[in-house]
């Protein structure tokens, strides 16, 4: 049996990368899933992808960090499919500078779409879910939120403060039937790296105990299982998708 048979989940960020792995790894077990992303063309492209595979998928153009837009697309997501099981809360940017040199500008930017906008998408999706008594909230984190990284000020500040707010939403909303959690990637094969020099590649496989970088299904597979009833228990967790690099 599949292990999202008949839930209906939004994945944020999902037109391309890990959201899309996220999104096709959804529908093979079994979901409908909303495609939520900024970037209408590269949304409607993956969502037509998935439908043609006769998956059940749609695209609504979102903007996280615009309250409004959130709004529109959960109250979209449940006329479509009639409720949300499921939230992943996928969709982030980096704008990268060193301290000294980063604008307010890039700081706010990362901060309105990587933490603001989980807030958005996770308090929308709250009165469909604590009506049904059920719900996966699921928040991606990064491990520079853990140890910091240099040039991520803004970047590495969204990422921690996720993880604050999965441990105080798990503690408000379990009682309520809805498992808030947290995955953490560490370095992850996505666009966000494909300019990355080689050298700086080879660098940041060195420092990782398996030694090789992350690619986008290994998240997925993390978004998967806390989806699914086999993670029902699971609750206020930061589960680490790293190879090791941190322990």
């Amino acid at each position: 049996m599949n292990r999202l048979n008949g839930k209906v989940a939004i994945i944020t960020g999902g037109a391309q990368g890990i959201g899309f792995a996220a999104a096709r790894t959804f529908c093979e077990e079994g979901a409908k899933v909303v495609l939520a992303d900024f970037n209408e063309e590269e949304g409607i492209k993956s969502a037509y992808a998935l439908s043609e595979d006769g998956h059940s998928c749609s695209f609504f153009q979102t903007n996280v960090a615009d309250r409004d837009s959130v709004d529109q697309l959960v109250q979209f997501t449940v006329d479509t499919y009639g409720a949300v099981d499921v939230l992943v809360n996928n969709a982030g940017i980096t704008r990268d500078a060193m301290l000294k040199k980063m604008t307010p500008e890039q700081f706010q930017q990362v901060i309105d779409v990587n933490l603001t906008g989980v807030f958005h998408c996770t308090q929308a999706v709250l009165p469909t879910m604590e009506a049904r008594g059920y719900g996966k909230i699921i928040s991606t984190s990064s491990v520079s939120g853990v140890y910091g990284n240099i040039g991520q000020t803004n970047y590495a500040a969204s990422k921690a403060g996720i993880v604050g707010m999965t441990k105080t939403w798990a503690k408000e909303l379990g009682r309520k039937g809805i498992n808030v959690n947290a995955v953490v990637p560490g370095f992850t094969e996505t666009s966000m790296t494909e300019n990355v020099p080689g050298h700086v590649i080879d660098q940041m496989k060195g420092q990782v105990p398996m030694g090789r970088l992350g690619n986008p299904q290994d998240i997925a597979n993390a978004y998967l299982f806390l989806a699914s009833d086999e993670a029902s228990y699971v609750n206020g967790h930061a589960l680490h998708v790293d190879g090791g690099i941190m322990m």
